[in-house]
């Protein structure tokens, strides 16, 4: 070990961050619903892509993590990125203003090529990162939240492009650039030498007085699957996840129309709620990301995640009453997209405390379905209900849901193994 060339592991950091701008695009979409509502589309329609990538992001993440061990986490993320980017390809190559066609390329193909790189990153840092496992998981996966205000931004204010090309072009162009920036990033995702360890770094179970720990058994998925301690997680998961999720959503529709009532114009409402979501919103789910991964180093996931819950579900329902005040509005976005982001740094990390790291690409897709459950449940309510003109229950249910989170989360307490042998990942 000690004459092997070792990669430098904050190498895997830059692939990462490069893998997850692309597949930060899914946050997105709320820039594309103006135009797609100009096209004919209802508002709960143009939430159905948004539902439909969500879910299969999810469900596809649970085949990622049994396809890693079998082709290695690198070809696994480039798939991904092929995926991903031949959905959107594909999209623009029917106009994409289609219902079905975009559901189909952006929904299913799109969320199912996110689905497979998704879970490379975040395996692949905690293996080089053992000892910073928060803070490396909040870095691997910041790059998602950062890449929706990049994406945002060069869709609509900065770049002009939905307004000088159309929808079909911009779908074209963003196909191409995320395919090409994922086979980059996926140039470094590869697991560390079997037996490295960081320099000075001790694992917990082998210092002295440390007590048993289930990051050195490892629970297969098998196993995590009969623990009460998963279903909880779940539904923490899903729970917290879905207010964010509606509320990206709905950042571009209920803003904008809170802030026409209060006396902007249609463009003025436009162009302030587009910020909203490109800058606060996104800038403040990128930071937030690392910011809760860092705070769950020093406090623990578990108390991390009754805290963000805790305060999103107030976050949320406050909402409703600050979206037609601009800076209220900011303010707003600012919170709920910083606690948005702590979901992605926080929930690997309590999966990796509560069953082990050994499996933790297998088992993470496992929680993550929970994504897909809040994906679905969260944007169609927003949708429908705006449909019928009460977007503020919408936030009223999902902020309560939050809260509920809480609750949950308090009661999750480390599982017992039924034996003492370590059990293969199912």
């Amino acid at each position: 070990m000690k004459n092997q060339k070792v990669m430098n592991r904050w190498l895997v950091v830059v692939g990462a961050i490069l893998i997850q701008l692309s597949l930060g695009a899914i946050y997105a979409w709320s820039v594309f619903t103006p135009a797609l509502t100009e096209a004919g589309w209802s508002k709960a329609q143009t939430q159905d892509v948004f539902a439909a990538g969500l879910a299969f992001f999810a469900i596809v993440m649970v085949i990622a993590g049994r396809l890693m061990p079998k082709i290695g986490p690198r070809r696994l993320a480039i798939a991904g990125g092929i995926v991903l980017g031949i959905g959107y390809v594909a999209a623009g190559l029917t106009g994409g203003t289609s219902y079905w066609p975009t559901l189909l390329f952006i929904g299913v193909v799109g969320g199912s090529g996110i689905g497979l790189a998704y879970v490379v990153p975040i395996a692949v840092g905690m293996r080089w990162f053992p000892d910073k496992k928060g803070m490396i998981t909040g870095l691997a996966v910041a790059g998602f939240g950062f890449g929706a205000m990049l994406w945002v931004k060069l869709a609509g204010t900065w770049g002009g492009l939905i307004a000088s090309l159309g929808l079909g072009p911009v779908f074209l162009i963003y196909g191409a650039v995320f395919a090409i920036a994922v086979l980059i990033g996926g140039i470094w995702m590869v697991f560390p030498p079997e037996g490295w360890k960081p320099a000075g770094w001790a694992p917990p179970e082998l210092k002295a007085g440390a007590p048993a720990s289930n990051e050195a058994a490892g629970f297969g998925s098998g196993e995590m699957l009969r623990t009460p301690q998963y279903y909880m997680i779940l539904l923490t998961f899903a729970f917290s996840a879905s207010a964010g999720l509606m509320s990206i959503g709905l950042m571009k529709l209920f803003p904008g129309e809170a802030l026409q009532a209060n006396g902007l114009s249609p463009a003025e409402a436009s162009a302030v709620a587009g910020t909203a979501m490109a800058v606060f919103f996104s800038l403040a789910n990128g930071i937030g990301r690392i910011a809760w991964g860092t705070i769950s180093d020093r406090l623990g996931a578990k108390r991390s995640i009754i805290i963000m819950a805790a305060t999103q579900g107030v976050f949320v329902i406050a909402f409703q009453e600050m979206a037609g005040t601009t800076g209220l509005l900011y303010l707003g976005a600012a919170l709920i997209g910083f606690n948005f982001g702590g979901n992605f740094a926080l929930f690997p990390v309590i999966t990796a405390s509560t069953f082990g790291t050994k499996f933790i690409g297998q088992n993470y897709g496992w929680v993550f379905l929970a994504y897909g459950i809040g994906g679905i449940f969260g944007p169609k309510l927003g949708g429908e209900l705006g449909d019928m003109g009460n977007f503020p229950l919408a936030f009223t249910i999902c902020g309560a849901a939050c809260l509920l989170a809480a609750v949950i989360a308090a009661m999750v307490r480390p599982p017992q193994r039924r034996n003492a042998q370590a059990v293969r990942a199912t």
